[in-house]
């Protein structure tokens, strides 16, 4: 019998979670880093290791206790298309978002998507019915190379029984979820997660991001304004056996990224779109150039501008103030840098399918190339 391995990981506290030790802007972080500093918001994840090749998982953000019945503000925004965010046209249609966001590996969207909607369908019976159907929001990297992404081993009931014991608080980063069998600037990638607290004078506005990282070329790296995979371009190299050959055109040869915004500063649609876009400048700062082969996808939420199913719309006054704004657009391309920071340095090296080796990016050896 082959060796499996399949963990449940709710959003709880982590004891010796590996988290960016990199300071990314003057802001502070909330008291977990996290995306889950937005109040309400809760991350679950499901990982699952098998034998020498299954090294895949998926990754749940639920924006609220009720995303269904109380809709969040939300956008989406496409950096680079060659990839798959189910559901974004709705999403930037209605304005809002009405389902949790799971992120799993690119032939396991419709399985993940089928898990979603029993969740849905578990929590509220009347869907259907005489309730509305859900769209669910899906969004994948591409994990062949590393994992058996032919034997599509996440499950609908993974994913609807992830999303049933998602928590907030600190959860594990870099090899875990979605990220397990991720691969980023020619390291390991995965998971990370960051968040920026505005001051009191900006409103006191908290934006936490989540990334799932899976791009990037070695010689791109950038990490705190350094050029380390430069620095670092002949050391720690994948490994591959001979016998196999990464492939080097079409979606698998440079990766892709899903980041994920949320706030709890009240913003509509059009305000979240461009919340999408200050990401893409925090994404730029690590160096990527979002390839073709990219699929470079984003989606942004407000936790309180809502729109409960009832119909009105609730919260408070939206925010206009533009010193505020500008604070948010820091905060947000500063939690995405800091996100993907933390993904790198959170995972660890790892051995997949094909005999391949990914290694994770050593801080000691990073710390060693920046500036005091």
């Amino acid at each position: 019998m082959r060796a499996s391995f399949l963990v449940l990981i709710a959003a709880v506290a982590l004891v010796g979670a590996t988290h960016s030790p990199v300071a990314v802007g003057t802001l502070a972080s909330g008291p977990n880093d996290a995306i889950t500093d937005v109040a309400g918001v809760r991350v679950a994840q499901v990982t699952k290791i098998e034998g020498s090749d299954v090294r895949t998982g998926a990754t749940g953000i639920l924006p609220s206790a009720d995303t269904w019945n109380d809709r969040v503000a939300a956008a989406t925004f496409a950096l680079n298309g060659n990839g798959e965010l189910t559901g974004a046209h709705w999403v930037d249609q209605a304005g809002f978002l009405e389902t949790p966001i799971v992120l799993t590996d690119t032939l396991d969207v419709g399985r993940a998507d089928d898990g979603v909607i029993s969740y849905l369908m578990s929590r509220y019976p009347h869907i259907g019915i005489d309730d509305d159907v859900p769209l669910p929001v899906v969004a994948e990297c591409d994990d062949q190379g590393f994992n058996d992404i032919r034997g599509r081993h996440v499950t609908a009931d993974d994913v609807a029984t992830m999303l049933a014991g998602a928590t907030g608080g600190d959860f594990p980063r870099g090899d875990v979820g979605a990220g397990t069998g991720m691969h980023a600037f020619g390291f390991k990638g995965g998971i990370g997660s960051a968040s920026r607290v505005l001051p009191t004078s900006l409103g006191g506005y908290t934006v936490g991001v989540l990334v799932n990282v899976n791009t990037g070329s070695r010689d791109e790296l950038i990490v705190g304004g350094v050029h380390v995979g430069r620095l670092l371009d002949k050391e720690l190299l994948p490994v591959y056996p001979h016998a196999y050959v990464p492939p080097t055109k079409g979606r698998a040869a440079d990766g892709s990224i899903i980041i994920v915004v949320a706030t709890d500063a009240p913003l509509d649609h059009n305000a979240l779109v461009d919340i999408t876009k200050r990401a893409v400048l925090g994404l730029g700062r690590t160096g990527a150039t979002s390839h073709v082969s990219s699929g470079d996808l984003l989606i942004a939420f407000s936790t309180t501008h809502r729109y409960p199913r009832a119909g009105g719309i609730a919260g408070p006054p939206l925010e206009t103030d533009e010193e505020r704004i500008d604070g948010l657009y820091t905060a947000t391309a500063d939690a995405t840098e800091a996100a993907i920071d933390d993904a790198l340095f959170s995972a660890k090296t790892l051995s997949g399918a094909h005999g391949a080796t990914l290694f994770g990016l050593p801080y000691d050896r990073v710390k060693a190339l920046l500036p005091r």
